[in-house]
């Protein structure tokens, strides 16, 4: 059971044909999943039709729709912040601009190649390919990133149907792979045992149980809000920034081993 604007919703079936994954739905189980369901779902009608099979009843008048272990005030907060932001117009997307990323990154993806085509696998050129192909690549990352939020078109499909073309063909990823993982990651952020984003690797992705408490009661203790956010990106903002390295030392690794190799091959043919 769950609970969205107050109304107690059983999604126990549903949850194994949910769209976003059974884990997502799972995450908020005898919690209130409002401000999580506003954010993931854009098209209210057409969820609303599912959700009123699912209703069996409502909290009490002296229920509150929130958890306790989470701050009023600081909801209301978050709540007003975003219908402002709605209400702004800030959230809707630019598509000159996110064509001339789409643009950019083939650009780059493509002369990777023909750079390596053209001027042959001698060191500079290959060093040059390497590096358009790593920024082409850990910007399809970033681009199949907002496609992955529906962020670029209105229709979600469009979405997707994008997203497939640079995460599964350019990058050589599963769309519904990464969809699956960061939808827990949105759901419950940086939370250890939810946040895949955390559980990846118990040494390099997390650093203990206590993760969150020990972030909050360290280093926020007494500071207003925008510094929490900026403490926060040095902190539990790491695992993003070591996906990143992670790509780079990877295409370094593949093109020093090619480099090798072809030094290798052509010491070979220049004894016989």
């Amino acid at each position: 059971w769950l609970v969205v604007d107050r109304k107690v919703y059983d999604v126990s079936r549903f949850s194994k044909h949910h769209p976003g994954g059974s884990r997502v739905i799972s995450h908020y189980a005898g919690q209130d999943a409002t401000d999580a369901f506003v954010a993931f779902h854009n098209d209210k009608a057409l969820v609303t039709k599912y959700l009123k099979c699912l209703l069996i009843g409502e909290l009490a008048p002296d229920q509150p729709s929130f958890e306790p272990n989470k701050e009023k005030l600081l909801l209301e907060d978050f709540r007003e912040l975003r219908y402002t932001v709605e209400k702004m117009g800030l959230l809707r997307p630019n598509y000159i601009f996110f064509f001339l990323i789409f643009l950019h990154l083939l650009v780059l993806d493509a002369a990777s190649w023909l750079v390596v085509w053209y001027f042959g696998i001698s060191l500079v050129p290959f060093l040059v390919g390497m590096a358009f192909f790593t920024i082409a690549q850990i910007q399809m990352g970033w681009f199949q990133h907002d496609l992955g939020h529906c962020s670029v078109f209105r229709k979600p499909k469009w979405n997707r149907l994008l997203q497939i073309v640079v995460i599964n063909v350019l990058k050589g990823l599963p769309a519904s792979w990464w969809n699956h993982l960061h939808n827990q990651h949105h759901a419950k952020p940086n939370c250890f045992r939810k946040d895949p984003d955390l559980n990846m690797h118990p040494l390099l992705f997390s650093l203990g149980k206590t993760l969150s408490v020990e972030v909050r009661v360290r280093m926020v203790s007494g500071l207003q809000l925008a510094h929490y956010n900026v403490l926060s990106f040095f902190s539990l903002g790491k695992r993003r920034r070591s996906s990143c390295l992670t790509i780079i030392s990877i295409n370094i690794s593949s093109v020093t081993l090619c480099i090798l190799l072809c030094n290798q091959e052509e010491k070979v043919v220049g004894k016989h």
